[in-house]
């Protein structure tokens, strides 16, 4: 399996870079890529477009940019994770819920981008990275699986892309329909911020249950 080197978070991209790819990140997410024109995002960066040109090159080049940092720091968070010797397989399992969870609801600019170029898939590099990206999470949560699996703790056939899509799928709804969900559930009186610490609650529970249910053998 290759390795992510942690070099390529820490020192790839400056303050000034992360800024800017954070701008374009939300207008991305708002006006699409093709609505969103570099002057928006020198805007919203607060820097002049030279400096955006200076970094990156052009606006596809900055796009790419993102997916890589965001793609990359993702990957490098669930590698040490699968590595850590002092978590059991299903401690693993629960961790990366959460941390999905708080990746999706904490990221919901870029994840909207995601989705989006998913659905248009215009830009030939953006989907090979983005299988790239995939098939890398898949590899990892292959050998998390494969280490309970190996302890007698797991089952031993699990349908692991259709058990990522569970997870991705449940807090991709959950994202795009959570005014309804707050309704439904008389929930108006919270605040934004109580709201958001509810839903993380929930999810991880009803989550946990499923992969749960689905890992491991009846006790």
């Amino acid at each position: 399996m290759r390795r992510i080197s942690t070099t390529v978070i820490m020192s790839a991209y400056n303050e000034k870079q992360v800024q800017i790819m954070e701008a374009a990140e939300k207008l991305f997410a708002d006006k699409g890529f093709e609505g969103t024109s570099v002057r928006d995002i020198a805007e919203d960066a607060g820097v002049n477009q030279a400096m955006i040109s200076y970094y990156f090159g052009s606006k596809e080049k900055l796009m790419e940019a993102m997916f890589t940092y965001r793609g990359t720091s993702s990957l490098l968070q669930l590698e040490e994770m699968v590595q850590d010797k002092t978590l059991t397989p299903i401690q693993k399992v629960e961790k990366l819920i959460d941390r999905y969870i708080e990746k999706l609801l904490t990221n919901q600019c870029f994840h909207r981008v995601v989705v989006r170029e998913q659905m248009v898939n215009n830009n030939g590099f953006i989907s090979d990275k983005l299988q790239e990206i995939k098939r890398l999470n898949q590899a990892l949560i292959k050998e998390l699986i494969a280490q309970g699996q190996r302890n007698g703790d797991f089952k031993k056939h699990v349908d692991i892309p259709l058990l990522m899509i569970t997870l991705v799928g449940t807090v991709s709804h959950l994202i795009t329909t959570q005014h309804f969900y707050r309704e439904i559930n008389n929930l108006q009186s919270l605040t934004e911020e109580e709201f958001q610490k509810h839903i993380r609650k929930k999810l991880s529970h009803h989550l946990k249950a499923i992969f749960k249910a689905t890992l491991m053998y009846e006790q």
